[in-house]
């Protein structure tokens, strides 16, 4: 539902009743307005649950029968996850729902009393009474694989997350009790390291252990890339070490759990991988995504996710203003303010663009000879950092075509869109 603001504000009528509800963690609180702000009965609290929702839409009811409003809208801020079971609720009982900024929120509330104090029967009136103006949006919610996708992105990020706080530990464990060890092996996520983690960690347990042990440990896993000469090295370096001493066994066996901490999670990071995989494969149209030099399944996944089924869109502009890529000016009469991007949108699908626009400017011909386009042409160049955006408003573009219209990605198409200006002799 991509209304404008005129169309929006006519979809409230007099015979419509605006509901604007405040959400909670388990109570909500929901207040009712005619198209003109006069409320129609009093504040209606309702739980977090089943019950609390029908008696909700008994309330609706009751009050469209009272004061004969053919139809409902109900204006919601959206508050973390707390109204995604409302949210499925009213689209199963066909009532309409809508959302407004909690920005803007908080910019009306001093409109009827003066002040900017938050409670639960001012926030609904507020909420209402953007809708009753059109300053709403209609939420999106991911179906099918779309859904899938959104739910498996959000889990390899926070399985990213802890993976790096692991990782975060394992350099304090070398910091403390092993500095040098980085010195003889530069990763130590190697399998040679890891594999020697398991068995041997602290600078005692590996000059005890020997050289001649410490390679027969690799020998037996049959790694070639390590030998004789690495484990006596990593002897040498232990010997010297000028790691911690005390609490040696301890700190072996705080290895022990950081080394089970990281197998687990990267079991789950690589499973959700390949479950992210088999998603995309699901649309057929991510392989000609895939196909473009320097986009990865990463790219792809989080995309797809963010923006779901393209078609909803008109235009791959919408998705740029979704994306928070549009442009704003701020100026007045003879003040010329600087142009920037509006930053409002899914901030998520911003970073998705912008590390995906650094990898192709790098590897990507096209791309790379699109960004020189960018900033090395006479009129308005623009910086690195402007030309990344570019970049990624380009590529909203490109798959915002191959989704939609199912077009092949055609490298030669996209440098024909660069308009060079006229070299004078």
């Amino acid at each position: 539902m991509n209304y404008k603001q005129n169309e929006k504000i006519n979809q409230v009528k007099e015979s419509t009743l605006v509901v604007g509800i405040d959400i909670g963690s388990t109570t909500q609180y929901a207040r009712a307005f005619d198209w003109r702000g006069i409320e129609l009965g009093k504040v209606f609290p309702f739980s977090n649950s089943r019950e609390g929702f029908e008696s909700f839409k008994a309330w609706m009811q009751h009050l469209q029968d009272k004061y004969k409003k053919l139809d409902a809208i109900v204006g919601i801020e959206p508050t973390g996850h707390y109204w995604f079971d409302l949210g499925a609720y009213l689209e199963d009982e066909g009532i309409l729902l809508v959302m407004v900024n909690p920005y803007a929120v908080k910019q009306t509330k001093e409109l009827d009393d003066n002040s900017q104090s938050k409670n639960d029967r001012k926030d609904p009136k507020v909420i209402a009474k953007l809708v009753t103006e059109g300053r709403y949006s209609a939420p999106y919610t991911p179906d099918g694989v779309y859904a899938d996708l959104r739910i498996m992105v959000a889990n390899r990020k926070r399985l990213i997350r802890e993976m790096t706080q692991i990782k975060n530990r394992f350099a304090r464990w070398f910091a403390i009790y092993f500095p040098e060890y980085t010195d003889v092996f530069g990763d130590y996520e190697a399998q040679s390291s890891m594999l020697l983690l398991k068995k041997v960690c602290t600078p005692e347990a590996i000059v005890e252990l020997g050289a001649e042990k410490i390679n027969q440990i690799w020998r037996d896993a049959k790694l070639r890339a390590v030998g004789m000469k690495r484990a006596t090295t990593l002897c040498e370096t232990a010997k010297r070490s000028i790691g911690l001493k005390k609490g040696s066994s301890a700190a072996q066996y705080e290895m022990k759990l950081l080394l089970e901490d990281y197998e687990y999670k990267k079991a789950q990071l690589d499973a959700v991988m390949e479950e992210i995989e088999k998603l995309c494969r699901k649309i057929p149209e991510s392989e000609q995504m895939l196909a473009i030099k320097g986009i990865g399944v990463i790219t792809v996944a989080g995309f797809l996710a963010e923006v779901g089924d393209v078609r909803r869109f008109e235009s791959p502009r919408q998705i740029q203003k979704l994306a928070g890529l549009s442009l704003w000016e701020n100026s007045s009469g003879k003040h010329k303010g600087q142009t920037t991007i509006s930053k409002r949108g899914r901030s998520k699908l911003r970073a998705v663009l912008f590390n995906a626009a650094i990898p192709l400017i790098a590897k990507n011909p096209e791309f790379k000879s699109l960004h020189e386009y960018y900033t090395t042409r006479a009129n308005n160049p623009l910086k690195k950092k402007q030309s990344v955006i570019a970049i990624s408003c380009k590529l909203i573009r490109v798959f915002y075509a191959i989704l939609a219209n199912g077009v092949t990605y055609d490298s030669q198409k996209l440098l024909s869109d660069i308009h060079r200006q006229p070299q004078v002799a």
